[in-house]
């Protein structure tokens, strides 16, 4: 052998000897000795003290699953065991986690080009405490160490690669001074796996994805979220795949948190950025509005609610985290509910947008929009505020101090309106809008009689208290469909017209009409009155009056004309009266909606020779839960001339008139036009 040959020969030989001492080194070597430095270096890093209590090892063994050549390489892999993590110092001990077992394989060619791929880490027993003060520090934020500017600069070349992360039972302690929230979760193996779609709802909604892992471990949450009591259970799958897009993360609950059931059921899909969620989501409660303390969306008060839907988030979208509630039904009250809403967390407030439809609607379960329904309601929904018992208009209080932490953009639809037959409503429609704390329904259409029943809304929920705008107009209520029980109404070709202008300050139904201001016209033509029909309507004071006035026949309404003005609450007639074959009736007084009190004088003039027996003016006084009639000790004298009296009516008169429709053909045919016309040119 040369010279060079042999030279050649000893350093390989050496080199040889050098890796195999290498490697016996590293195979032997004990691992607890860079304990010290290694906790050291971790918890000057982080900020907080770092320790492995227990032992710490590296265990060289071949990869399964590899071929070829690579089967030959050895995979390193570490195992700590007793790892915590202690929390910052304002925390004042304790540790934020804490971990029985740590494990995970490090895959060695990858670290030729920089890379740390770890196809797979077990955490073992984890424990954590997360914790928030009221002044939001928290202990899941850490305060790294300032490096100097030259290492700022210069980003790192290494990347890191993790497969999935795999857990056992565990415990999550949660106290959270910002909201109220105090949870302790524990997670438990389940003994034997189910398959996801063992879990799958053979009905209603089901989430896209139909395949996912196994669920593995059963969990269970108790305490407070947000000020409520919570009490949940569920179950999740073992591993988080942060790379493996075939293996969505399996969740399953079902939560209680006060009034408010919560079932989920889907996968997350993107557990890396825990930025995707597809599932189908059941809500239900004693009123949507109580949704507001747990998920901050502002809804109404309603009644008693339930849904069935598929809920898709996008959590990190650049215009704020997306959920989508697609082609969710249920019930509100006793009515349906179908639609698809979107809420969007978008600066400077989140959103809420979508369409909704009730295929059959009960106008009772839109009561508590408005705090009309009853005592027994308002108890069920948890309303503090009590309908005193002597007052018709709704007392409860709007939440404008909701209405500024979102935007909306609803439309709803009512299809058919079940109703009783006092309320000869038909269908429902509005586009519901809610702009920096102003609400809007433009327009708010009812379908009533044949006829429509259109509103525009305005609500200005900035101001305390709150102001209001509203513009009615009643459009050709037809009084055969108005009355549908009444003989001599089904024949009749009359209808109700009408408008309203009125704007208030307050922030319920009674305070925006105790300080209303504003006008009210309306026209009733060819219709007919008698005891039966106010029977029917419910009116007994109305049954009074007629009574008194026309005894138990059936007379017939030429035109009924009203023009009210409204001051400070205070609704005055400038003209109203009914126009009958038999009489001309006028009516005078005042209607106080700040207190609830009419003070209303009815005064009868006869036509021709027809002698009424009654011979003194009838008066209504009382409140409007319980209003008295009765005769006044006037005499007829006083009573004067009505049609001469009615003369000062020029102005009301020339008002009414743009209310007059026309008839079939173009033909003007309202029975008011003649009455109308002859005061104004008095």
């Amino acid at each position: 052998m040369t010279r060079g040959l042999r030279i050649v020969a000893r350093t390989v030989l050496a080199l040889a000897l050098l890796l195999a001492a290498l490697l016996v080194l590293v195979a032997t070597f004990d691992w607890n000795r860079i304990k010290p430095a290694l906790n050291q270096r971790v918890s000057v890093e982080l900020g907080r003290e770092f320790a492995i209590d227990g032992n710490l090892s590296v265990i060289w063994q071949r990869e399964e699953g590899e071929g070829g050549w690579r089967a030959l390489v050895p995979w390193p892999r570490f195992v700590a065991e007793k790892l915590r993590l202690g929390n910052p110092e304002w925390a004042k001990g304790g540790d934020f986690v804490s971990l029985e077992r740590v494990e995970f394989r490090v895959a060695p060619l990858p670290l030729l080009w920089q890379q740390l791929s770890i196809p797979r880490i077990d955490l073992g027993s984890p424990q954590a405490s997360v914790r928030r003060l009221a002044d939001g520090r928290n202990n899941w934020t850490f305060e790294l160490p300032k490096k100097p500017q030259d290492d700022q600069q210069q980003p790192s070349s290494w990347s890191l690669d993790i497969g999935t992360i795999g857990f056992d039972k565990g415990q999550v302690k949660v106290d959270d001074a910002q909201t109220g929230t105090r949870l302790d979760i524990l997670v438990d193996p389940l003994g034997k796996p189910i398959p996801f779609s063992e879990l799958l709802p053979t009905k209603g909604a089901r989430p896209a994805t139909a395949t996912a892992q196994d669920y593995a471990f059963g969990w269970q949450a108790k305490g407070s979220y947000k000020g409520q009591p919570l009490d949940g259970k569920g179950k999740v799958g073992g591993l988080l795949a942060l790379q493996n897009a075939d293996l969505p993360f399996p969740l399953q609950a079902d939560i209680k948190a006060g009034d408010t059931r919560i079932a989920l059921l889907g996968t997350l899909t993107d557990p890396r950025e825990l930025g995707a969620l597809d599932l189908r989501l059941q809500l239900s409660g004693k009123s949507l509005a109580q949704l507001y303390p747990l998920t901050g969306v502002t809804l109404p008060e309603t009644p008693a609610y339930s849904t069935d839907g598929r809920l898709v988030a996008q959590l990190h979208e650049p215009g704020g985290a997306r959920f989508h509630y697609q082609g969710f039904n249920g019930r509100i009250g006793a009515s349906d509910i179908h639609g698809d809403l979107t809420y969007v967390a978008s600066q400077p407030r989140p959103k809420l947008s979508g369409t909704l439809t009730s295929e059959q609607l009960r106008f009772a379960d839109l009561g508590p929009l408005i705090g009309a329904d009853s005592r027994a309601g308002q108890q069920a929904r948890g309303v503090a505020t009590r309908q005193p018992t002597d007052k018709v208009l709704p007392v409860e209080e709007f939440r404008t101090e909701r209405w500024r932490a979102m935007d909306a953009d609803v439309s709803f639809t009512g299809k058919r309106i079940q109703h009783s037959e006092k309320l000869p409503f038909t269908d429902l429609s509005t586009h519901v809008l809610l702009d920096d704390g102003v609400l809007s329904l433009a327009p708010l259409r009812f379908g009533v009689a044949g006829g429509d029943l259109d509103t525009t809304l305005r609500l200005d929920g900035r101001r305390t208290p709150l102001s209001g705008k509203a513009q009615i107009k009643a459009r050709h209520f037809k009084l055969k469909e108005l009355f549908p029980n009444v003989q001599a109404m089904r024949n009749s070709l009359g209808e109700l017209n009408g408008t309203a202008d009125l704007s208030g300050t307050g922030n319920s139904v009674a305070a925006l009409l105790g300080t209303a201001n504003g006008d009210v016209q309306m026209l009733v033509n060819d219709g007919t009155i008698s005891r039966n029909l106010m029977e029917i309507a419910g009116l007994n004071v109305g049954n009074y009056l007629v009574g008194r006035l026309f005894g138990d026949e059936e007379v017939k309404i030429n035109c009924a004309a009203a023009d009210l003005g409204l001051k400070d609450g205070l609704m005055t007639p400038r003209l109203f009266v009914f126009d009958t074959e038999n009489a001309l009736v006028r009516i005078d007084g005042n209607a106080n909606f700040r207190n609830e009190r009419l003070d209303l004088s009815v005064n009868p003039d006869s036509k021709g020779v027809r002698v009424f027996s009654l011979r003194s003016p009838l008066y209504v006084r009382g409140t409007f839960k319980n209003p008295q009639a009765g005769v006044q000790t006037v005499s007829l004298v006083v009573r004067g001339a009505g049609m001469l009296a009615l003369g000062v009516a020029v102005a009301p008169a020339a008002a009414l008139l743009a209310l007059v429709a026309p008839a079939a053909g173009g033909e003007e045919g309202n029975a008011c036009q003649p009455l109308l016309q002859q005061m104004h040119k008095r």
